[in-house]
């Protein structure tokens, strides 16, 4: 139409096409990766004959099945033992080796202790495990490693490559990549389970767009059934396991969301998304004005543990807080637990701040005799009640409210007799800071980004 601009929306094709080539090793960092891993095999077998130990050396994740990402620099190597070695000569003899492969690294723990450090610039992993016939024959959770690389690897060619990179960083883009409890994400096994399951990410993406939940792909049609999450991926390689196990209703909600907005809409600010700006003390007060509530935050000493130990228990924490103050009638309108290695926050935004002196307290019906009479006599001496006195069929009293105002229950040893997490509770009874109001802005000086996610936030 004359005198009118036509504006092109960018097909999804020539989307995934530009981001490929951002996120696609190129043959300079395949080389040197491949160069430094063969290095570090060559150590770790040569320390596994030194010790005349008939293991072998394997190395997997997506560096193994060539769908990592530019950049990330990772590389996994896991030693196997021969399965009759008992779990503390694995455990001594995969630190051993770990430390003289790796001479600069420390020991980390997950499931059991492994040594990680830094080789020609790449993050390296160590991590001993059992040599085992089948993943259903497992003694360490690590065991079942190599049969998810060896599956993944002959069931790829280069195109179903390209796709689970595209959707790996599709699911960063969108703040949903990762299986640790901090996140409660989509693993990297995971996202290429279910690119290979769809042959493709553009068939995935329309098929999540129209998800159901509770979802169940089975890839190998292992028929098992007992699962009770959100999403369900049946391990191909052992049919006891959820892939999917740890992802949030949350965050597959977020996938589904942003399917559809890239489906709808295909743009490269999905994958690489602005970084966030973080709140100042003054945009913190003045969200608060604008909304008229009233923000509580009670500050701790960080517990000196893993975050996949810590998140659960801040949830945990963050959940029996909301539910001791809404149990005392103040209202919570949203929560959110943050942390850093320093300090902890459990964040409320309230309705209310304060209740009248008394409540009202329903007894049995009156017909119910026993429990009835119970009722009855238990207030009928207590002078500060008000009745008990008949409200239909039942006896009612109006009775002194034990916490008025939520400042009062916050201060007080009430906030143990919710359901805390252990080591939280413990920090907690140590020592714990009370912000209240406009002091609750003095946390962005360290939570600003966090903070921001709070207060502008999206899907």
């Amino acid at each position: 139409m004359a005198g009118v601009e036509m504006v092109c929306m960018p097909s999804l094709e020539r989307v995934l096409d530009t981001v490929a080539d951002r996120v696609t090793p190129d043959s300079d960092e395949r080389e040197r990766l491949a160069a430094a891993a063969a290095t570090l095999t060559d150590r770790a077998e040569a320390a596994l004959a030194d010790r005349d130990i008939a293991g072998d050396v394997l190395q997997v994740g997506s560096t193994a099945r060539g769908t990592w990402l530019a950049g990330d620099r990772d590389i996994d190597l896991f030693v196997r033992f021969p399965s009759d070695r008992d779990r503390a000569e694995l455990e001594r003899l995969g630190l051993a080796i770990g430390h003289e492969v790796l001479p600069d690294g420390h020991e980390e723990y997950a499931e059991h202790p492994y040594v990680t450090g830094e080789f020609e610039g790449f993050a390296v992993d160590l991590v001993p495990c059992y040599a085992v016939d089948s993943a259903t024959a497992i003694r360490s959770a690590v065991d079942r490693t190599p049969f998810h690389t060896r599956y993944i690897d002959t069931h790829i060619d280069d195109t179903l490559a390209r796709d689970i990179r595209l959707f790996k960083r599709f699911l960063k883009g969108i703040g949903a990549y990762g299986s640790d409890l901090r996140t409660e994400g989509f693993s990297g096994y995971l996202a290429e389970l279910l690119v290979v399951e769809y042959d493709g990410i553009e068939p995935l993406l329309r098929a999540a767009a129209d998800w159901h939940p509770p979802v169940t792909l089975d890839p190998e049609s292992h028929g098992t059934e007992h699962f009770d999450d959100p999403l369900t991926v049946v391990d191909p390689t052992d049919p006891e396991r959820n892939v999917a196990a740890v992802l949030s209703a949350t965050n597959l909600a977020r996938f589904q969301h942003y399917a559809r907005e890239l489906l709808a809409d295909p743009r490269e600010q999905l994958f690489f998304p602005p970084a966030p700006s973080p709140l100042d003390s003054a945009a913190v007060r003045q969200h608060l004005a604008d909304r008229d509530t009233t923000a509580a935050a009670v500050v701790f000493e960080t517990p000196d543990i893993v975050e996949d130990q810590l998140y659960p228990q801040l949830r945990k924490s963050q959940a029996g807080l909301v539910d001791g103050l809404e149990g005392h009638g103040f209202g919570v309108i949203r929560s959110t637990a943050i942390a850093d290695a320093d300090r902890s926050v459990l964040f409320v935004e309230l309705v209310e701040t304060t209740r009248p002196a008394i409540e009202r307290h329903e007894g049995p019906p009156v017909a119910v005799r026993d429990h009835a009479g119970g009722f009855f006599e238990r207030y009928a001496d207590d002078t500060a009640a008000y009745g008990p006195f008949l409200d239909g069929n039942r006896y009612v009293v109006e009775r002194p409210r034990e916490v008025t105002t939520a400042r009062q229950y916050l201060n007080s040893d009430a906030i143990f007799e919710v359901a805390l997490g252990a080591q939280i509770e413990t920090a907690l009874a140590e020592d714990y800071k009370l912000l209240w109001d406009e002091a609750v802005a003095t946390l962005a000086d360290d939570f600003g980004t966090e903070l921001a996610e709070y207060f502008e936030p999206t899907p």
